[in-house]
């Protein structure tokens, strides 16, 4: 991704040395905003006196039969209204497209890698909204609330925010890695939740298998602007791998999970009026 600016160069002068500065060196104090935030998507530096900042207000976006993303609350009341897919713990979705191996460990730029490798997974669930007519700016952290069932008692749900490029985007220039920009999805925050820590992460419970359960988390914050012409996408899946361990799909203590405790569960996600799928953003004004 090219952020157009040099933003280690900006943190390091901005607000490192002034810092230093003083505790170091007991030079003159430097005021520092409450919160200084690079806001990906317009590629710029911004202060803030308070974080998450005043000025925003919350915004659902939920999850619609047909792949659809949509600020609309669904109007369907029928029980079958889901989608649904198998996962298999022992064929788990990665979480890079790069193939690992003893050399490469870990691949430290996933989070600005292309997720169009999963989105063509069948274990990937994929929801999409109509081409924005405006920027839209979010701000802070971003909320998940979920209905789903599983076939197993226990599961993981990860839920990727990506922003997708139109199709007409230019490449970089120069393009030495030979980027292809064009309907890019640039992953803007990502994290996973595992069902049995739903109600409390003290007493683990297990889930009961098919009934339709709510499964509410937070992502980390962020600041990111989805330009006019892009659009929002959210992915989900029921596992990261090797980012994230392999969960069993049955209620164990995974750590001593034999090789048995490893199945396939069918996993669906519910978009009705009583049970309204949906990501809340705050949205910066």
């Amino acid at each position: 991704m090219n952020f157009e600016t040099n933003t280690g160069e900006f943190y390091r002068l901005n607000i490192e040395l002034p810092f230093f500065n003083k505790y170091l060196k007991n030079k003159p104090e430097v005021p520092l905003p409450e919160a200084y935030i690079f806001e990906t998507g317009t590629n710029q530096w911004h202060s803030f006196d308070q974080w998450p900042p005043k000025n925003i207000s919350s915004k659902n976006i939920f999850l619609h039969p047909n792949e659809k993303l949509s600020f609309e609350k669904p109007m369907n009341d029928s029980s079958t209204t889901f989608d649904e897919y198998v996962s298999n713990p022992k064929k788990p979705v990665p979480y890079t497209s790069k193939t690992l191996d003893s050399k490469t460990f870990y691949n430290k730029k996933y989070l600005v890698e292309d997720q169009r490798f999963s989105s063509s997974r069948s274990d990937v669930l994929m929801y999409e909204s109509e081409i924005l007519n405006e920027d839209l700016t979010i701000a802070g952290s971003i909320n998940v609330d979920l209905f789903v069932s599983t076939s197993g008692t226990d599961c993981d749900w990860v839920v990727k925010v990506i922003d997708v490029f139109p199709d007409d985007e230019l490449n970089p220039q120069p393009n030495p890695n030979d980027i292809e920009m064009g309907g890019h999805q640039m992953l803007v925050r990502g994290d996973i939740f595992r069902s049995k820590f739903r109600n409390s992460f003290k007493k683990p419970e297990p889930m009961i298998p098919n009934e339709v359960t709510e499964i509410k988390f937070n992502l980390n914050d962020v600041c990111h602007t989805f330009l006019k012409g892009h659009k929002i996408m959210i992915q989900i899946q029921s596992s990261w791998f090797p980012l994230f361990d392999r969960n069993p799909q049955t209620f164990v203590n995974i750590y001593n999970a034999e090789e048995s405790d490893f199945k396939k569960a069918t996993q669906r996600v519910y978009h009705t009026t009583k049970f309204p799928s949906k990501i809340s953003f705050n949205i910066l004004k």
